[in-house]
């Protein structure tokens, strides 16, 4: 890895450049101790000196820091090196690189340079002599091939291996087993059942390995809660899934049959008890819980359970899901809107953990920021609603444009993994992300599909839905559920194999419900029928219904089925038009036959007499032509 060079950086937006402005100013008013920023005239790359801290192993040491800034900063983490020659430590490689989680999968737009210091001072100052000089370090500095760096320390022997996360040395003080966990690659090469079992645990997030962290689950059962919706079981199940789509192992769960939740730490005293028991019985790192939690309830959690143990809800897991899954500027700019609002109230804890790295160094220095930071916060928000404003007029624009040639548009709604992608793919063979997992498809995906009779519809995926699906992921994403609003049919796709069918139904009914599509014809859909048990008698079902169809996605059985119900529903929505097309329209009476199902063409004296069923809104352009019509 090199840093990148200044021509081949994209310049800084105007975000950015005002974020770090800010900074700069708060630098001068409250620099972190032991750090010095060299001024220069490039604002998107900083050179911080380091001063080795007093009673340390690098006390008279300076070192020098580079931080360079993407374009969207605060959006995306700086990358941030030692220039060469970098400090000894098990966290950083011999080409100044630094394996500090804040600089990626944790990194978050409320984090500052000034943070990633003190992180970076609290890493330096817990090292020892010992850790230094290891043995197993040296072979780490010989080479900077990542393959190199985990033989050597799968190589190494027991007492020695990973913490916090990052392959490193384990120091003399540690004697607890660390809980994070990772397949050894030599290991992994004898092939048994078992280690490759465990291989499946370990994810690629971003690009990168990650060590699985150990969760545990919680949920509460409500008193009168049984509307038909997922009961408790069945929603820590859905929340297991969940987690391992964010690359978590989870370890065990529990839950607790409430009248109402604990103000303070949404479950009782005892439950409270159990889990810490848990926590120490199997190492959790993570504890989730099924519902959203008051910032308050995550701060007394967070005491109760300890300093090392993170405790989020299923809002906070799902938002990571779908930060993970960001493939495009927009699908990032509504994740990250979503999360911002999510951290807002949650400031404090997240400063609070900050202070926890430092190692007591900087104590207050959460209550000196946390005004600045908010404030920051509600900058990045208004500036992102701003962004996501002009996607969505951009998005309009490109509806109205595709308006002209009026073109069906039927959409693809439904739960997430219901196979909704897969059908797309397999109507027209599109490339979209297909997996076995929740919310695979984030960003909407319009492929045009080809009937048999040579009618055309376009047909778009839209993002899963999902029971208890965060209001912030629905309000920022409403740029993109906008898709589903403006279509012409809605395909609500079901996975009926699902023990939860029917609950799941509900669910995408009570989103749909919420973006007003009342109005929008829908044609259900009963996928995955080839893997439902009893398939003979769901298809006998189905056929009892005007609305259903059955069909199977990944098989192809059903599909000529679906496209004449998709057909007919269209030809429902059209109005039936005879008008007398001139000669010098010709195209007009081609988009007449692209686009409406003409029953009969006869050629007349002065133009073409058509008989048809057309779109209203096309219907509306042969007015003028239709006052001439012969009956």
């Amino acid at each position: 890895m090199t840093a990148p060079s200044a021509s081949s950086r994209k310049a800084l937006s105007k975000i950015a450049c005002n974020r770090l402005q800010k900074e700069l100013v708060e630098w001068q008013v409250n620099p972190p101790a032991g750090f010095k920023h060299k001024v220069t005239d490039n604002l998107q790359r900083w050179i911080i000196e380091v001063n080795g801290a007093p009673g340390t192993l690098y006390a008279g040491e300076t070192y020098q820091l580079q931080v360079d800034f993407p374009e969207h900063y605060p959006m995306e983490a700086p990358q941030v090196i030692f220039v060469p020659p970098a400090p000894l430590h098990p966290h950083i490689y011999s080409n100044g690189h630094i394996c500090l989680d804040i600089l990626y999968d944790s990194w978050s737009p409320a984090m500052t340079v000034s943070s990633i210091c003190i992180s970076i001072l609290s890493m330096l100052s817990s090292s020892t002599v010992k850790a230094v000089h290891n043995d197993g370090v040296g072979v780490l500095y010989s080479d900077d091939t990542v393959s190199e760096r985990v033989a050597a320390l799968d190589a190494q022997p027991e007492g020695q291996g990973q913490a916090n996360g990052v392959a490193g040395t384990v120091t003399e003080e540690t004697h607890e087993q660390p809980t994070q966990i990772r397949l050894k690659k030599a290991e992994a090469k004898k092939g048994s059942v078992e280690e490759s079992d465990e291989e499946g645990r370990f994810k690629l997030r971003n690009g990168r390995e990650v060590f699985a962290e150990k969760a545990y689950l919680v949920g509460v059962a409500k008193k009168g809660d049984s509307d038909g919706s997922f009961g408790i079981e069945d929603s820590l199940s859905e929340l297991e899934q969940l987690a391992d789509t964010a690359g978590l192992l989870v370890v065990g769960s529990t839950y607790q049959k409430l009248a109402s939740p604990n103000p303070r730490t949404y479950i009782g005293s005892g439950k409270v008890a159990e889990i810490k028991s848990a926590i120490h019985a199997f190492g959790v790192e993570t504890v989730i819980f099924d519902d959203e939690l008051s910032p308050g309830q995550l701060r007394n959690l967070e005491k109760t359970f300890g300093g090392d143990v993170r405790v989020c809800d299923r809002t906070a897991l799902i938002l990571d899901i779908f930060n993970q899954r960001a493939a495009t500027r927009e699908a990032a700019l509504q994740v990250s809107l979503a999360q911002m609002e999510y951290q807002l109230p949650r400031l404090t804890r997240m400063w609070t953990h900050l202070e926890r790295q430092a190692g007591g160094q900087v104590k207050g220095m959460g209550e000196k920021q946390i005004e600045v930071d908010k404030r920051i916060l509600r900058d990045q928000i208004a500036a992102l609603k701003k962004e996501i404003e002009s996607v969505r007029k951009h998005r309009k624009q490109y509806r109205n444009r595709r308006g002209a040639v009026p073109v069906p548009v039927v959409s693809l709604v439904g739960y997430t993994n219901a196979g909704k992608s897969t059908l797309l793919n397999r109507l027209t063979g599109a490339d979209v992300l297909a997996e076995d997992k929740l919310f695979a498809t984030l960003d909407p995906t319009t492929r045009r599909v080809q009937m048999k009779n040579g009618k055309e519809f376009l047909l778009t995926d839209t993002v899963g839905f999902i029971q208890k699906l965060p209001t912030t992921l629905v309000a920022a994403f409403r740029a993109t559920l906008e898709e589903i609003s403006e279509s012409s049919l809605l395909v609500h796709v079901v996975d009926i194999s699902h023990p939860l069918a029917e609950q799941q139904i509900d669910a995408v009914e009570k989103v749909l419900a919420e973006l007003d599509t009342s109005s929008i014809p829908k044609l259900i859909v009963w996928n995955k029928v080839d893997n439902a048990k009893d398939s003979e008698k769901i298809k006998s079902e189905a056929k009892k219904k005007a609305d259903v169809i059955c069909i199977s996605a990944l098989t192809g059985e059903g599909l000529d089925d679906f496209c004449n119900a998709v057909q007919e529903r269209l030809k429902d929505m059209m109005v039936w038009v005879e008008a007398l097309i001139p000669f010098d329209k010709g195209e007009l009476l081609s988009t007449i036959h692209h686009v409406g199902l003409v029953e009969k063409t006869e050629y007349v004296e002065n133009g073409a007499l058509v008989r048809a069923h057309v779109p209203l809104r096309f219907a509306r352009l042969l007015t003028p032509m239709r006052q001439t019509c012969v009956s």
